[in-house]
């Protein structure tokens, strides 16, 4: 039979890739990835899933006066932490797929 052996190793390949992949996602879910606002007034630390794990918040930047601010500021954070997690996994995961353009 020709061509049984390419297959052969061509499956042992994509079964490797698979449990690098899945290996990486398992990374990934166990980093943080901390975004900040303000010049550091507000802290929003996320894991490698996308979910939020902490807020900090300086003293500084509480005014009771001025809610507003705040809002935008942890709003802010929470899009730069989430947005350092979907860089990440691109990268990490694009190894994997060079060009396949499959959603993580």
């Amino acid at each position: 039979m020709r061509g049984g052996g390419n297959m052969q190793k061509m499956m042992k390949q994509m079964q490797k890739m698979q449990k690098d992949m899945a290996k990486a996602q398992e990374e990934l879910a166990e980093k943080t990835f901390e975004g900040t606002a303000g010049g550091g007034m507000v802290i929003v630390v996320a894991n490698g899933q996308k979910e939020i794990i902490d807020v900090k918040i300086k003293e500084e930047v509480v005014d009771p006066d001025d809610i507003d601010m705040l809002q935008d500021l942890v709003l802010a954070a929470t899009n730069d932490a989430l947005r350092k997690v979907e860089e990440v996994t691109n990268e990490t995961m694009g190894q994997f797929t060079k060009g396949m353009n499959l959603p993580f």
